[in-house]
């Protein structure tokens, strides 16, 4: 069954996956991949994959293994069949969760160490000088972002949820902290009569 066969839904989300995978930093092929197993109710194997993507079984091959890597599909084994059958965890946000450990962990960590190692360097001139600066405001950004990032993922999933779901309502909650902290401060600071 290739994937014209497949529900125009199925068919239009997986043409997505293939169009943004690039800007995510993976290929048309392995976005496609991805969206067909995402959204199969069942593990499926690369001969299936193959034949519904209208892909070569090793360009298939290929995407699973790097599937893999990503930690995004599990192999599967199924009891009498020696295929491998490959399936996306259910929980949308284990996924997120294991997407954005990945990207921390090829993407941002190796910036953060680059900037660390450039922190130490003595600097030579102004120019330098200038230039560590700005690299230890970058630094000092996203070393909070992933300190805060950590704060997140041991949270519940339903309470991480639910605190995206507040929104702008935690600036006011932050809002109304520093008021009552501010007053407590005043009065502390204030001299008794």
């Amino acid at each position: 069954m290739p994937l014209r066969n497949l529900p125009p839904l199925n068919r239009q989300f997986i043409a997505h996956f293939g169009e943004m995978g690039s800007k995510w930093g993976i290929n048309r092929t392995v976005g496609q991949i991805y969206a067909l197993i995402f959204l199969s109710p069942r593990a499926v194997n690369a001969d299936e994959i193959a034949e519904l993507l209208q892909f070569s079984r090793s360009n298939v091959s290929m995407g699973l293994k790097e599937l893999q890597a990503w930690r995004l599909v599990q192999l599967r084994h199924q009891p009498g069949d020696r295929r491998e059958y490959f399936d996306a965890p259910s929980d949308v946000w284990e996924i997120f969760r294991v997407l954005a450990e990945e990207r921390r962990r090829r993407e941002i960590e190796p910036t953060l160490s680059m900037l660390r190692m450039a922190l130490l360097e003595a600097p030579h001139s102004d120019a330098e000088r200038y230039a560590q600066e700005r690299m230890r405001e970058m630094h000092d950004l996203i070393d909070r972002l992933m300190k805060w990032f950590d704060d997140v993922q041991r949270l519940a999933p339903e309470t991480a949820l639910q605190l995206m779901g507040m929104g702008a309502q935690v600036t006011k909650v932050l809002s109304l902290k520093d008021r009552i902290t501010g007053a407590a401060k005043k009065k502390i600071d204030k001299p008794a009569a």
